[in-house]
């Protein structure tokens, strides 16, 4: 039997787990296919497939699944340090072993065109411009966070506010920067397929969009306890 510590951990493992292998292995088929998917089909993959990987974890470890939203959270100081710091390990082992499988099982041509479904940078987007383009949406899907999962006022609607979240978000931004606002799903395919190149962008933007989104709440947007 799994420690009640680890339990969280083990949430948090598998779903970014599975989450990249979905989110990164849409990319890859999407190549493999001459573009069958498409970027709808892409956000689709993404959305839903976060929107389930939360809902099933969400009452184990609250169903962070990203960096960026345990950061957003702890800056809301909903998550203490420690949690924040072991859920992070957590999620980047969960991020290599989901695109370690994506290298594994996918057709390893697609794999490689795609570096295992990373994001990449539009040719037209500055490493700067991709910083604050992933900031803004991650401060909308953190939002979304809070709004639906976080606040005692959130509606009970699991994790597919949040899903809903990261489709729109990839759908406006998927062919700027990869859309990713998540650290995890931008190091797992990168370090995988031995290729980080503007990784500081997948880092950099989402933790601002998010420490922003967790500020906001934390002292305007959550009801004052009394």
């Amino acid at each position: 039997m799994i420690p009640r510590t680890l339990r969280p951990l083990a949430a948090e493992f598998v779903g970014t787990a599975l989450f990249v292998f979905l989110g990164a292995g849409s990319v890859v088929m999407n190549a493999h296919t001459a573009g069958a998917l498409g970027a709808t089909g892409i956000a689709l993959a993404h959305g839903v497939g976060l929107a389930i990987a939360v809902s099933m974890t969400m009452n184990i470890s609250g169903g962070h699944l990203n960096p960026a939203v345990t950061a957003g959270l702890w800056v809301a100081d909903k998550v203490d340090g420690r949690t924040a710091l072991s859920y992070v390990g957590a999620q980047l082992v969960g991020a290599l072993v989901g695109a370690a499988l994506v290298k594994g099982l996918l057709p390893l041509a697609a794999v490689r065109v795609t570096l295992a479904g990373a994001p990449k940078l539009a040719d037209t987007v500055t490493f700067m411009q991709g910083i604050w383009i992933e900031a803004l949406l991650t401060f909308f899907l953190v939002s979304a966070v809070f709004g639906t999962a976080v606040s005692p006022e959130a509606p009970k609607i699991g994790g597919f506010g949040i899903g809903l979240a990261v489709f729109v978000d990839a759908l406006v931004g998927g062919g700027l920067t990869g859309a990713a606002m998540n650290p995890a799903r931008a190091f797992g395919p990168a370090i995988i397929s031995a290729d980080v190149h503007g990784q500081a962008v997948w880092w950099i933007g989402p933790l601002l969009g998010a420490a922003a989104a967790g500020w906001l709440w934390r002292t305007v947007l959550l009801p004052k306890q009394r």
